[in-house]
């Protein structure tokens, strides 16, 4: 089985290392950086292919497949892959949303892959780029996190100060 080594603070996973004498070699050496590691398990049948659902609040306001590049299993948009619009289950909406609150996360961008055991969460993203996802679905993200936030940041104040 790959293993996929990347630095926990990273916002990229660069590769895949097979069989597990080379994934420990790279771990070492992200040791020897006195770096914290997170090792993510390859999943072959989701080809190349994950969800990326946008949270705001409690609801996924977006959805779209992204597909890697030939060669890749990464993938993200901006290393080549390519994108179209998500018709999400039940399921992987109610996991999206799950991820976002765990995470106290208002906004989020929530990584899906959909594995033979049913949907597994990659990445909860709390600062997800908007171009893609926009461009892709033609949704106004960003108007929708705005008229989020000033619904909820009045309530807030006004629950705070009583007016």
């Amino acid at each position: 089985m790959p293993y996929c080594p990347g630095m926990e603070r990273s916002i990229r996973v660069s590769g895949c290392v097979k069989p597990l004498y080379s994934a420990v070699t790279v771990i070492d050496a992200f040791r020897g950086l006195n770096a914290h590691i997170l090792v993510q398990e390859y999943i072959k049948e989701a080809q190349g292919c994950d969800i990326r659902c946008l949270v705001v609040g409690d609801e996924v306001v977006a959805a779209i497949e992204r597909r890697a590049k030939e060669g890749d299993f990464r993938s993200n948009l901006h290393r080549g892959g390519a994108a179209s619009v998500a018709s999400i289950t039940p399921q992987e909406r109610e996991i999206a949303i799950k991820a976002a609150r765990t995470m106290a996360l208002d906004v989020a961008g929530v990584d899906i892959l959909r594995a033979n055991r049913g949907p597994l969460v990659m990445e909860v993203n709390a600062s997800p780029g908007l171009e893609g996802i926009e461009k892709t679905t033609g949704i106004d993200i960003a108007g929708k996190m705005i008229r989020w936030i000033e619904r909820h940041a009045t309530t807030e104040y006004c629950l705070k100060t009583g007016g």
